[in-house]
């Protein structure tokens, strides 16, 4: 059974049903595994909790 973490910013909700369907087909397409096999968790990291180039990425 596939596993998929996405660790990402806040994203709206109609978001990330789009990419859990998208990696889900990935997967189904590419491995021929039914879809109900395929695990997507999105874990959102605040803005104010993360950077890039040493900046906050709440401060860009």
């Amino acid at each position: 059974m596939p596993v998929v973490t996405v660790l990402q910013g806040p994203r709206d909700v109609e978001l990330k049903r789009d990419l859990v369907a998208r990696i889900t087909d990935a997967f189904v397409d590419s491995y021929k595994i039914p879809a109900e096999a395929v695990q997507v968790w999105v874990t959102e990291v605040p803005t104010d909790s993360w950077g890039t180039a040493g900046k906050l990425t709440a401060d860009s």
